[in-house]
């Protein structure tokens, strides 16, 4: 990861390409020239979605410099993570295939954008790529930087949840649609539509109003209790509600004076969570669980558990803090 940690500092002011600045390289190849012919990115789709870049579904799309705006309209709704790289690096291509195939495990959390330099001078100059590959995430048409350089998968995943926790934190919860849809009779897809209630749901976020937000994703989990997707919208929505106006320094305080104070120690799990600190926040509330009793306890793992559904089911350090709380609770 580049020196530049993620946080809610990079999203502020003005989108300017012109002033971005690259990366130190670590392990990444000069890009080659603008303009060579290339092949097709690997991996890239093309298909409707409901969410992501309209009209293209799947975990990875092509960027170009004809359609980098609208990359950027679309990050204000589902985060983008921008992968740069040249056909006459084949390292390059084959780190593309490495962050589509961990986008993949995301369940359409973000969106990988595939940039091939050589095709687009106006983003190789504007990124003032020196080498590839180069990796970047995007929120609100904001840019975050992340990676120059080749990257393994054990380094990747780590700064893709701090990515996405910044993406809560701004209120980016979207998530693209994954499943092509059916074409239509005449061959032309169609374009899949958010569910009502999501779509009521996503609009609130948008105008700030977090607690018809997460009513809306109350509405919907009472007509399907399996709507997975409302579940997590609910849970990351409940994030933000609780997180809303937090001081960390003040909560770290708090939380120190009161060790089993389950408010207190929520908070903190809370805050780190944000800050990409999964594993600690984690750790907190099942230590919180271990030492309460009664309701107390019940209510440090009803909050563990809101966590886990916000960072999601598969993911690993989920499934290793479960087997940490049972543990706890027996």
């Amino acid at each position: 990861m580049s020196d530049q940690p993620l946080t809610s500092g990079g999203l502020r002011g003005a989108v300017d390409l012109t002033a971005l600045r690259n990366q130190p390289p670590s392990g990444g190849q000069p890009a080659g020239p603008a303009g060579g012919s290339a092949p097709a990115a690997p991996g890239a789709a093309a298909g409707p979605s409901s969410a992501g870049i309209p009209g293209r579904s799947g975990v990875v799309v092509e960027g170009s410099d004809a359609t980098f705006q609208e990359i950027a309209n679309a990050s204000v709704g589902v985060p983008m993570l921008l992968v740069l790289w040249a056909a006459q690096i084949p390292e390059s291509r084959d780190y593309l295939d490495t962050v589509v195939a961990v986008a993949g495990t995301y369940e359409g959390r973000f969106q990988v954008v595939s940039i091939d330099v050589e095709q687009n001078p106006t983003l190789l100059r504007a990124f003032q790529v020196q080498s590839v590959p180069m990796t970047m995430g995007l929120i609100q048409g904001q840019p975050v930087p992340m990676f120059a350089g080749l990257q393994p998968e054990s380094a990747l995943r780590p700064v893709l949840d701090e990515f996405l926790a910044l993406a809560v934190q701004h209120g980016v919860t979207g998530r693209v649609e994954i499943a092509a849809a059916a074409p239509a009779a005449d061959g032309e897809a169609v374009e899949e539509q958010l569910p009502p209630l999501h779509q009521e749901a996503y609009d609130a976020i948008e105008r700030g109003d977090l607690d018809a937000a997460a009513a809306a994703y109350q509405q919907a989990l009472k007509q399907n209790p399996t709507d997975s997707d409302a579940e997590l919208g609910l849970a990351q929505v409940g994030l933000m509600q609780r997180t809303e106006g937090a001081d960390l320094q003040q909560a770290r305080a708090a939380a120190a004076d009161r060790p089993t104070d389950v408010a207190a120690q929520g908070l903190v799990a809370d805050l780190d969570v944000l800050g990409g600190h999964v594993e600690d926040a984690f750790l907190r509330l099942i230590d919180l669980v271990r030492a309460t009793s009664g309701d107390e306890r019940e209510a440090a793992r009803n909050h563990l558990l809101q966590l886990f559904a916000v960072v999601g089911s598969h993911d690993e350090r989920v499934r290793k803090a479960r087997t940490a709380l049972m543990s706890a609770l027996f």
